[in-house]
């Protein structure tokens, strides 16, 4: 995968197009705020990247949309990307347009048809990267992830703080987790990662699960097996018990009490009638009728049986005073008239004083009273007869109710104990058809060893394979062939320490001196030039490990300005803009020249198919350097971004 063209669009419809050779070295030169550098945030930004990272002046504000034409072995990939809405930080819509040759499509022709998420799924299967995801431990709190085209950024650009920067060796690995992200991809990318690992890891884990289960069956049946005789005379004690079983000779045999429990486990419980519930209620509520009914009558006779008492009284009374009034006839009478003659009253008085009257009158009344009494007494009788009847007949009505009454209980009860004991019973038999289900003859254990066995090699297989994952040797010998690479172009360029081997240290993510009697990291190394020269020597021995063995990683390697290093100071590497002549004046030219031309070897000699994206301020005269200048030295104008185009 290289690049073949950028392309960017003006709000009104106007193209911009810089072309790239596809094999060899490309570079472009000119004054510094000319775009050169935002060169590759476009190819990023369309590679994928939703966050947009072009920076603030005309080619954001003068640039609505932005494509990259990747070229592929067979084929060409356009993908085309609008500037964020105003004041947005990021965008993810995207255009895809794939063929054997693209031109960049009109203004009027582009719209979205994909996203990042497309875009990063079709470059990375065009790329190849292959399936396995990152190898992570069960103990580890991230998930595994499938490599994507988005894990070879790292080494593929190099921006101008970062290129001769001495404390990070890769781009963007100073971010939150992206060392850890570098160390789980790398080892993918380069291919010591057996595509099959992930699947035969999972097989491992699912037959590592099986053989559990199926020792876990055969412990149950074998213990079950030694516990048979027990619980088999248990259950049978539990079926006599519940009244169910009524064998009472010795059971001799296993199969004489398992025949006993299979004849108990068809058991049926007896049926059970419906309790009568609703007559007991009812009856209940009859009796509490008859003895409020009763309470009633039993009012009525105290009633009654108070007035007779009254009324004894009164006749006792009044008859004792008729007797005291009765006794005036005891009275003497005169001897000339025959009268009664009142004790008290003046000689031949009689009994015509008043008092004598009146006392006269009180006893007639009292005689027609006694009358009256003795004339009611018969009635007052028979109505207590009748309210006594009454009475009797309340009581033996509730008699006989409580006597239906407690009938009803007795029953309810006997039909409770019946349905307690067939629930007795079910439990009993349920144990004993469970107990049924879990025996396994001598065949089953049999069959379950060998099941056990079965999973057992299987899980030993998968092992082996695992087992003869020699990946960690096999990245070793990768970083040491990378590693053989670095030291002979840290030679090339003549940096301190060339004498000793170099080494990528992927766990700390740097370049180690390996010393005679120490290794020396490259942040305790010193000077811009060496820094430089470690970091092309680490991503050129990497691109050359990768495309001489086929690895996934883009064939393009983006420099922003290399040989600033080899200037007196920035001020006076800006101000070159793009001239020979004040390169030559001013910077120490064999070493310039002497980066370039290594650069331009190794995309033209060492390695086929290789593409080297420079952005410089430093131009030479040499004419292999000019045919690498892809476009006239960017001054202002000309740049990147036309003046004539208007700002959004």
């Amino acid at each position: 995968m290289r690049i073949r063209e950028i392309i960017i669009y003006s709000h009104a419809g106007d193209i911009r197009r810089i072309s790239f050779q596809i094999n060899g070295l490309n570079i472009i030169t000119g004054s510094p705020s000319t775009g050169k550098s935002a060169l590759s945030d476009i190819v990023e930004y369309c590679m994928g990247q939703s966050n947009f990272n072009i920076p603030e002046g005309p080619i954001r504000d003068k640039v609505a949309w932005y494509a990259v034409i990747y070229q592929f072995p067979s084929e060409q990939v356009l993908v085309a990307k609008p500037a964020p809405a105003t004041n947005a930080a990021s965008c993810s819509r995207a255009m895809i347009r794939r063929g054997a040759s693209i031109d960049p499509p009109s203004f009027e022709d582009l719209l979205q048809n994909a996203d990042d998420d497309t875009v990063v799924a079709l470059l990375s299967e065009l790329l190849g990267i292959p399936a396995p995801q990152t190898h992570v431990s069960k103990d580890q709190s991230r998930q595994s992830y499938r490599p994507t085209i988005k894990h070879t950024y790292y080494y593929l650009f190099q921006k101008q703080s970062l290129i001769a920067n001495k404390e990070q060796l890769f781009y963007r690995q100073n971010e939150d987790y992206m060392q850890q992200t570098i160390k789980d991809t790398l080892p993918i990318l380069l291919g010591v990662v057996p595509e099959d690992r992930m699947e035969i890891e999972s097989k491992l884990r699912a037959a590592k699960r099986n053989l559990k289960i199926a020792q876990k069956q055969l412990a149950d049946a074998q213990q079950f097996r030694e516990q048979l005789d027990v619980r088999a005379l248990g259950l049978l004690s539990e079926a006599r018990h519940v009244g169910i079983f009524a064998n009472a000779a010795t059971l001799k045999t296993t199969e004489e009490v398992l025949f006993h429990l299979s004849e108990i486990a068809r058991w049926k419980p007896a049926p059970v009638p419906d309790e009568d519930t609703w007559r007991i209620a009812e009856l209940e509520n009859e009796i509490a009728m008859i003895r409020k009914k009763r309470s009633t009558i039993n009012e009525t006779l105290r009633a009654t049986q108070l007035f007779v008492q009254k009324e004894d009284g009164f006749t006792n009374e009044a008859q004792e005073q008729k007797s005291r009034l009765e006794s005036i006839a005891a009275f003497p009478k005169k001897t000339e008239s025959g009268k009664w003659q009142w004790p008290f009253a003046p000689k031949d008085f009689g009994l015509n004083t008043p008092i004598a009257k009146v006392l006269l009158q009180e006893l007639l009344s009292l005689d027609q009273e006694l009358k009256v009494v003795a004339g009611d007494r018969p009635n007052l009788e028979e109505f207590k007869q009748k309210i006594e009847n009454e009475l009797f007949e309340m009581n033996e009505q509730l008699r006989i109710k409580g006597e239906e009454l407690a009938s009803a209980i007795a029953a309810n009860e006997a039909i409770a104990e019946m349905g307690s004991r067939n629930a007795a019973a079910a439990r009993v038999v349920g144990r004993i058809s469970l107990f049924l289900e879990t025996y396994r003859p001598d065949d089953d254990l049999k069959s379950l060893q060998e099941r056990v066995d079965d999973c057992a090699s299987h899980v030993s297989r998968l092992e082996k394979a695992v087992g003869i994952d020699d990946s960690a040797e096999r990245l070793a010998s990768i970083l040491n062939i990378i590693s053989n690479r670095i030291s002979l172009y840290v030679g090339k360029l003549d940096a301190e320490f060339a004498q000793y081997p170099f080494r990528l240290d992927l766990a700390n993510m740097t370049v180690l001196i390996d010393r005679p009697d120490r290794p020396v990291p490259m942040i305790n190394t010193g000077g811009g030039e060496n820094h430089l020269a470690y970091h092309l020597a680490t991503l050129l021995a990497l691109h050359y490990y990768a495309a001489n063995n086929n690895k996934p990683i883009p064939s393009f390697l983006f420099l922003d300005q290399p040989s600033q290093v080899y200037f007196p100071s920035e001020q006076i590497y800006k101000s070159v803009s793009g001239s020979v002549d004040e390169t030559e004046r001013d910077a120490d030219l064999e070493k310039v020249r002497n980066l370039f031309l290594m650069l331009y070897r190794f995309a033209t000699q060492e390695v086929s198919n290789f593409q080297i994206i420079i952005a410089e301020h430093a131009n030479l005269r040499d004419e292999w350097f000019q045919k690498s200048v892809v476009e006239v030295p960017w001054t202002k104008p000309p740049a990147l971004v036309p003046d004539e185009w208007e700002v959004r």
